[in-house]
């Protein structure tokens, strides 16, 4: 199949969608399609360039932050990104348009499908839904839902990665939805050992929940250290409050895959206090990486989670706390975790994932596909079955 994808953020822009859309398309390539792709450009990167088989192609807008994005600055991506859709759709001639989160990249689908007669998929993360996130983008959601109801309702297929967010599209739309959870390839493991390292790992603003975290560990006994990995508008608040916890918080700002990677490896555990998510992909990324999990009840939490992991009330620093404690204290307990969740996280590897994207594709064009031979294999040996989410 020839896919033209459309998304406003593509790494090294952007957080988890952002990282989802790029894994897909590298997956589906290496399955047999073809796959380009029109998304925004920051100084120092290529306006096009291939990677992994997959054509880029980034256009001019306003974004003064990698991984932080305004209303005003959406706004921006529109037109230069539309007029670079339509180039490509006239030069690529795709099959099917698959368009990550309804606003903005959604709206570009939606003109283009119109003009060129092409289908498209519509995948939402998070933020694109009204009410997800309203510390950032409530002026939006409140002007936008003529807008983003006809982008959903002319799409040929709107896809989710969790129920938690496909109930809350239905809440505004009464539409079917599919879901699908987000896929996760397995990182290059570094062989570092296990230490006394509690880590969080989020994008800083205020739904992440790291105020409570630090609440949480405010005082604590322990000769345990504390790492938080990530940027964003809410770090100065937070080292604020950090400053006065008497525990030693580190923050590390951002780091790339590799320096995360190896914090993962060396923490014993993950904490994720966030209040509201969607698929979490750290969760994923922390479990793979043998930590034991502390999450919130979020939904989107739990649907990654399962059982594998403590949970805690959502903005509940006592918990948080108790959690906390109770894990420092019992080595075993985190171990027991920890295998638990490396087993689960392997339910979520990219190739079946990406077959089932390539299932809804294919219906859309009235096409048959198969499963490769060699993702066959690997379906048959248990380790890539689908887990089962809740209804």
């Amino acid at each position: 199949m020839r896919i033209l994808t459309l998304s406003y953020e593509y790494p090294p822009i952007g957080g988890g969608g952002s990282v989802v859309a790029s894994a897909l398309n590298e997956t589906l390539v290496h399955l047999g399609d073809e796959i380009e792709v029109v998304t925004s450009r920051m100084r120092g990167l290529a306006a096009d360039e291939t990677i992994a088989g997959v054509r880029i192609h980034r256009t001019a807008c306003v974004r003064r932050y990698r991984h932080y994005t305004t209303t005003v600055e959406l706004a921006t991506t529109l037109l230069p990104a539309y007029r670079r859709a339509a180039q490509v759709a006239r030069d690529f001639k795709p099959q099917l348009i698959h368009a990550h989160f309804a606003v903005p990249s959604g709206i570009i689908a939606r003109e283009i499908s119109r003009r060129f007669g092409v289908p498209y998929v519509l995948t939402a993360h998070g933020s694109d839904i009204p009410g997800y996130n309203p510390d950032r983008f409530r002026i939006a959601h409140w002007f936008l839902p003529p807008v983003w109801r006809r982008v959903l309702s002319d799409a040929s297929v709107v896809t989710s990665p969790s129920h938690f967010l496909a109930g809350m599209i239905r809440e505004h739309i009464d539409l079917p939805v599919e879901v699908i959870p987000n896929g996760y390839s397995p990182a290059l493991r570094q062989g570092r050992a296990k230490r006394k390292l509690v880590l969080a790992v989020a994008r800083l603003f205020p739904r992440k929940g790291i105020q409570h975290l630090i609440d949480a560990v405010s005082g604590l006994d322990t000769d345990w250290e504390f790492v938080v990995a990530g940027d964003g508008p809410y770090m100065d608040a937070l080292r604020r409050q950090a400053a006065h916890a008497r525990v030693p918080i580190r923050f590390a700002g951002f780091l790339d895959k590799t320096a995360l990677r190896g914090l993962y490896e060396e923490a014993s555990i993950m904490v994720f206090p966030s209040i509201r998510e969607n698929f979490p992909m750290v969760l994923l990324e922390a479990m793979d990486a043998g930590c034991a999990i502390i999450s919130t009840d979020a939904d989107g939490c739990a649907e990654v989670v399962g059982d594998t992991g403590v949970t805690v009330r959502c903005g509940d620093a006592a918990q948080i706390r108790a959690a906390l404690q109770r894990l420092i204290h019992d080595p075993d307990e985190c171990e027991s975790l920890a295998r638990a969740g490396r087993h689960r996280v392997r339910q979520f590897r990219w190739p079946v994932v990406a077959d089932r994207y390539r299932q809804v594709f294919a219906d859309v064009l009235g096409i048959e596909t198969t499963l490769p031979p060699g993702v066959q294999d690997l379906a048959a040996t248990g380790l890539f079955t689908l887990p089962n989410l809740p209804p």
